[in-house]
């Protein structure tokens, strides 16, 4: 174990309210206060960005909580400066808290002339002086492949699991996972594995980007209490039709559980209208006051399962214990 007598947290303007909720369960773990480092992350009038951290961070083990949301490049940014701020203040470690990775979907060239967006922003987190990231269900894996510096990826499941054992503890035998299209297979198969449930597909063939031209159900999901699993949610465009094809096929009902809310443009209000019955996110996104608002959506804690990360990152211990059911019931204690 470090010599330090607890790991230090720092957070931009991303996601307060998570950053936060983290704070209180580390704080909660160690038996003492283990507030954020007060510091000020603010804009000049020309929308230049001045990071000013208030307290002694010398020899210290940071840890910077700031996803890179809406606005992406503006939190991003956040994130880069609070890391040269606390690198030129000689601190010891730097860890990156990224609850939600922007830039995620540009992850390869899908035409001529296009950025592999993801791989330059890993270049900047890179020589920023961040020496890890801890972040949650990257879009595509192989991302941990574009960094030079560890990368600790948790997953959602693992947590979405839980949450449906209890919701529908008395459906599970009629319940079915869904994955929204034949690249998300791996991830529905992980939650149908963890929940015993079965596992169906709902095939889409895209005209253009954003526009999908036809679907269809590979699977039976008759009678069925449909899940469809994925990991971001944009305009939801794609879900709720999803979910209207689930229903034409014969579905009992349809839930989603999709573990980055992005939730931009009309996706509100289309998921209020949908045929779905609720649509479960998780707070690595702040959720605006519509999503707050909604019926049909609700919002599962993540803060537990990254303040126990950031606790066994800090004593060297093992992260991948919690993909273990039994660990992250014992941290979920209360909630589940």
């Amino acid at each position: 174990m470090p010599n330090h007598t607890q790991p230090k947290l720092i957070s931009g303007n991303a996601n307060l309210p998570l950053a936060q909720a983290i704070s209180r369960r580390v704080s909660m773990s160690r038996g003492m206060s283990v507030g954020l480092v007060d510091a000020r992350v603010e804009r000049f009038n020309d929308q230049e960005i001045f990071v000013e951290v208030y307290e002694n961070v010398r020899g210290e083990d940071m840890f910077i909580i700031q996803p890179t949301s809406n606005p992406a490049n503006d939190n991003l940014m956040e994130l880069l400066i609070m890391s040269d701020a606390l690198r030129r203040s000689s601190a010891a470690r730097i860890t990156a808290v990224i609850p939600y990775f922007g830039y995620a979907r540009q992850d390869r060239r899908t035409k001529a002339r296009t950025p592999i967006s993801a791989k330059l922003v890993a270049n900047m987190i890179d020589v920023s002086g961040i020496d890890r990231v801890l972040t949650m269900d990257l879009h595509a894996t192989q991302i941990q492949g574009f960094f030079d510096i560890p990368v600790d990826n948790l997953y959602a499941a693992p947590v979405f699991a839980l949450d449906i054992r209890h919701k529908f503890k008395k459906k599970l035998d009629k319940l079915t996972v869904i994955s929204p299209d034949v690249g998300g297979v791996a991830r529905a198969r992980e939650l149908a594995k963890r929940t015993g449930s079965a596992l169906a597909i709902v095939d889409k063939r895209r005209e253009k980007a954003g526009e999908v031209a036809e679907m269809t159900v590979i699977g039976d999901v008759k009678g069925q209490t449909c899940i469809i699993v994925d990991d971001i949610c944009d305009t939801a465009g794609t879900l709720c039709k999803a979910a209207d094809v689930l229903m034409d096929a014969g579905a009992k009902e349809v839930h989603s559980y999709i573990t980055h809310g992005v939730l931009s443009g009309p996706a509100v209000e289309r998921i209020t209208k949908s045929s779905m019955k609720s649509l479960v996110i998780t707070d690595s996104i702040e959720p605006t006051e519509a999503v707050q608002k909604a019926e049909n959506i609700r919002i599962v804690p993540t803060a537990p399962m990254f303040a126990q990360a950031i606790l066994n990152i800090w004593n060297g211990t093992s992260v991948s214990s919690l993909f273990d059911h039994e660990a992250l019931a014992a941290i979920y204690e209360g909630t589940y």
